[in-house]
């Protein structure tokens, strides 16, 4: 990393390119500050959000080409098309976990607290279980309580292709209902079954397991150096991508162990002594790491760029990984990296609007999937009629009865008051509901630990203070 800095300050000076950057102090605050990791967050829930509604209303979008190389149109396009791109969102989401999970018991080990860094890992393990299954078995039971009375049943009917295959039929009688309702709230943590009143919940389990690795990984290289930490998971990161598949998601390893990667690099010097060059690096970085996240998850062939990235990938990919989701996990990862470099893309991440969707994220990514199939189907085909369409299953032919896709002048008229309803409710359940998710796990933490004194909850969005 040396040898880097020393590039770039002898190309500054070659080039007599000379860094704006301002203070050196304003770029250590930034530095500092962690506040970013929830503006990005709140950035990925919202194009999670989005990639849903580009399943249901513009498959065309998933596609990289209207056939192999056949033209593209614009929202095909790299970049553009990250709206479809769900994956490599919920990779952001994976690193981050990673890197917030990992950052406290990180900051103490490197002072040499290992006793400290060990309790907060125990606690923090703890609560997180809690602070993913507690939201989630209530979105699951809301989402339950309106498909019984049917609110589903136009999304269900819809030619809208996710909110057809997302929303399912009330249940026979309320004994049924309460039966279907348990099996819900235990396939959200099992392997392959999925939520049916809430499918977006998929991802959890994967969270949560991610979790689990941090937990264990910052356990066994806790009493290491910062430099044999880092260099044991740069190791483990590596490998990860090959037996990574065993344990149900082949992208869950690698993207944790580079979130605790960047949590050592956040205490490192390395950020602050190639701060004045961030306007030099950042802007490509952040621009292949975008490419790198469009890359799709199927018609790999169809456009020249997805075409060049696959025989990269035949290249460079280590055994067993996963080809529709190799590309976009390490854009993903060169995005995160890329922002614990640069104080610039920090600030940017860090503007109130930002922050204010990073608070809401997690609601919002629990309530736009039932808000979809009941609100926003009911505002774009209420007024609909049911017309026969044709679907095919293998080589048979059927007709079914489905609502007709709107126009694009129904749904941007519908659009601001789905938006707006979505995100005041995910604002009131931030506000109003998260807090006794809290009090809950405060008082579990109680009973099961004994009420002592307990490291306080890992730091995500207050800055770090020099020690």
């Amino acid at each position: 990393m040396s040898a880097t800095v020393g590039y770039l300050q002898a190309y500054a000076e070659k080039t007599r390119w000379k860094p704006t950057l301002g203070s050196k102090d304003a770029s250590k605050k930034a530095l500092l500050d962690t506040s970013w990791v929830d503006g990005l967050r709140g950035i990925a829930a919202v194009y999670v959000m989005f990639s849903h509604l580009t399943m249901a209303f513009a498959r065309y979008i998933v596609r990289p080409a209207d056939g192999e190389m056949g033209p593209q149109q614009w929202m095909q396009k790299p970049i553009l098309r990250l709206v479809g791109q769900g994956q490599a969102w919920v990779a952001c989401f994976i690193i981050l976990s990673g890197f917030v999970n990992s950052l406290k018991a990180i900051k103490l080990a490197r002072q040499g607290n290992i006793d400290g860094a060990l309790s907060n890992l125990a606690i923090s393990s703890f609560r997180r279980s809690f602070r993913l299954f507690l939201p989630a078995t209530a979105a699951t039971i809301l989402s339950w309580f309106i498909c019984q009375f049917g609110a589903y049943e136009t999304a269900r009917q819809s030619d809208a292709y996710w909110l057809y295959i997302t929303s399912p039929q009330p249940s026979y009688s309320w004994g049924t209902a309460i039966e279907d309702l348990i099996r819900a709230v235990r396939n959200t943590w099992l392997f392959n079954p999925e939520n049916v009143y809430d499918q977006p919940q998929w991802a959890l389990l994967y969270l949560l397991e991610g979790s689990m690795v941090c937990f264990m990984a910052v356990l066994a290289t806790v009493n290491l150096t910062s430099r044999w930490r880092i260099s044991t998971l740069v190791l483990c990161w590596f490998w990860s991508w090959n037996w990574g598949i065993r344990i149900g998601d082949p992208m869950v390893c690698p993207d944790i162990f580079m979130g605790i990667i960047l949590a050592e690099l956040q205490h490192s010097d390395i950020p602050l002594s190639l701060s004045q060059f961030s306007p030099l690096f950042a802007p490509p970085m952040v621009l292949v790491a975008l490419v790198l996240m469009s890359f799709p998850s199927e018609f790999h062939t169809w456009a020249p760029w997805c075409k060049l990235l696959l025989e990269w990938f035949q290249k460079v990919a280590p055994t067993n990984a996963e080809l529709s989701r190799f590309w976009p996990t390490i854009g993903a990862q060169l995005l995160i990296v890329t922002a614990t470099l640069s104080p610039h893309l920090r600030r940017a991440l860090s503007h109130k609007y930002l922050l204010w969707l990073g608070k809401i994220s997690f609601p919002l990514y629990l309530l736009h999937g039932s808000f979809m199939r009941s609100l926003l189907s009911w505002l774009l085909f209420s007024r609909s009629k049911l017309v026969e369409m044709e679907e095919r299953s293998g080589e048979q032919t059927y007709i079914v009865m489905r609502y007709a896709l709107p126009s694009y002048l129904t749904f941007f008229i519908a659009a601001p008051i789905f938006f707006g309803a979505l995100f005041t409710a995910a604002h009131y359940w931030a506000n109003k509901i998260e807090p006794h998710f809290g009090v809950i796990t405060k008082r579990a933490e109680d009973l099961m630990f004994g009420k002592r004194e307990r490291p306080l909850p890992l730091p995500t969005t207050k800055q770090e203070r020099p020690d």
